[in-house]
């Protein structure tokens, strides 16, 4: 049921006396007050910036400003930040929006805008999958393990550069209690971060897909929404849908998000690159991602993704899909997610509109990028297996035996030696013993002989960079 048919049924059952305390806040408006103002920069109007509220989308004229009519069911209105201008934000929470309810249409509304002083062509971003904090030893854990990984990646890329980070879902376990934990966590990493919806962070109790995104929306605005730095256009998007029942969704975007998404693509040149931040995985798991991808022809486009506790790589057409593993890895049980991906987050750098990237693991170095894992066959064979967790089609593996090189690696499909050993069977792992050993594609094997002393392995990603390991035998 849509907001507005609520109201109404609601008002013939009450007599007609609803009090304001218990209205959304969308309703506390005439429906022919214009929602105007201006979006401002060192005093000075700034043309051309994207302003909407989910439904509309306009841009501002030469002076800066903006006017249209809010639709019923809008909850907030935001800006799409242009590029060379700083993300607002409040302790590193992005505050690039304002809740209908808090304002009086009657005033104007008014973004200020505050420029960079440097290009910001260049810059960087981190992608965190799921946090998904349920009680104080997982928010300890985030704190102790997760949050100074960061911050010795912030400071290891100097002062003056810029970054900003994205949690794309499942920032809490249901627990709406801990998100002021998430957002200490935010302000120790000292970057602004933007926050996608996830399937753990709706309320469950609310009767409807509308009214189930009310704690977040009140905690973090719009569940979908865009923003620019230099020549890229950021955009999040809310592909959860409840069901209506305690704990039952699926992947699906509302024809409402798509509807916008394409007005807010109107604005965007074509040569831009986007980057769209989904919970669920698009490829495999949103019902109707072919509508997305028909908005998306013709772009070059990534989507960032969680919600797996996995790790993988999907091309499609224009589109690479980063389906990443999670800061808390299998729920927090140990140090791998359930393919044996390390507990982690995506790290970005952008130059013009070229996107490189590595996986980086909790607690480890850049170039810990692979695990091996060699086993008995029979008296004269052992077997090597290698996961390679970043593995993308474009990667290449290479290996020795006693320093004679014997060509690539055997790609197959399969568990995770460690993901196996740790959480095979309903006792492990401890306490969550529902996570389970999840097979994978990028998992890499070969048969050595038993007289094998010594295996190194090379790992060579999309962009070049060597990663290599040697393993005793």
């Amino acid at each position: 049921m849509n907001r507005k048919k609520f109201l109404q049924q609601a008002a013939l059952l009450t007599g007609g006396l609803i009090t304001a305390s218990h209205l959304p806040g969308q309703s506390l408006f005439e429906p022919k007050r214009k929602l105007k103002g201006r979006v401002l920069s060192n005093g000075k109007g700034v043309k051309a910036v994207t302003i909407s509220d989910g439904y509309n989308v306009v841009i501002t004229d030469s002076n800066g400003k903006y006017e249209f009519n809010p639709h019923p069911e809008a909850t907030a209105v935001f800006i799409s930040t242009p590029s060379g201008y700083d993300f607002k934000n409040q302790n590193g929470i992005s505050r690039h929006y304002r809740l209908l309810k808090d304002l009086n249409l009657k005033r104007p509304v008014d973004f200020n805008l505050i420029p960079l002083d440097k290009n910001d062509n260049e810059h960087q971003f981190f992608i965190w999958a799921d946090p998904q904090v349920k009680n104080d030893k997982d928010v300890e854990r985030m704190m102790n393990e997760s949050v100074p990984d960061v911050q010795k990646l912030v400071a290891a890329a100097g002062t003056g550069t810029l970054l900003h980070g994205i949690t794309v879902g499942d920032i809490v376990w249901d627990e709406h209690k801990y998100y002021p934990h998430y957002d200490q966590a935010v302000e120790k990493m000292g970057i602004p971060f933007f926050q996608c919806l996830g399937n753990h962070d709706m309320d469950y109790t609310n009767g409807s897909d509308e009214s189930s995104d009310d704690t977040f929306q009140q905690t973090y605005g719009p569940t979908y929404y865009s923003f620019n730095r230099g020549q890229v256009h950021y955009v999040i998007m809310d592909n959860v849908r409840y069901l209506g029942k305690d704990r039952e969704y699926d992947g699906f975007i509302m024809q409402n998000q798509l509807d916008w998404l394409q007005k807010d693509l109107t604005f965007v040149p074509k040569d831009k690159l986007i980057i769209l931040c989904t919970h669920i995985p698009v490829h495999n798991s949103t019902k109707n991602n072919s509508d997305l991808y028909a908005l998306l022809t013709g772009r070059t486009v990534h989507i960032m993704s969680g919600h797996t506790h996995y790790h993988c790589n999907v091309l499609r057409d224009n589109i690479y899909e980063h389906n990443h593993g999670t800061v808390c890895g299998a729920w927090w049980t140990g140090e791998i997610c359930e393919d044996g991906t390390p507990n982690g987050y995506g790290v970005y750098k952008v130059k013009g509109t070229e996107l490189s990237w590595h996986y980086q693991s909790t607690g480890q170095t850049e170039d810990h990028q692979m695990k091996t894992f060699v086993s008995d066959i029979d008296a004269s064979s052992k077997l090597l297996q290698v996961n390679i967790w970043n593995h993308d089609p474009a990667w290449k593996t290479e290996y020795w035996i006693d320093g004679i090189s014997k060509g690539s690696l055997e790609q197959f499909e399969g568990l995770d030696p460690l993901a196996s050993s740790t959480m095979l069977g309903p006792d492990l792992p401890k306490p969550r013993g529902f996570a389970e050993p999840k097979k994978t594609t990028h998992l890499f094997k070969a048969n050595i002989p038993t007289t094998a002393k010594q295996i190194k392995i090379v790992a060579t990603d999309r962009f070049g960079k060597k990663f290599s390991t040697t393993h005793a035998i």
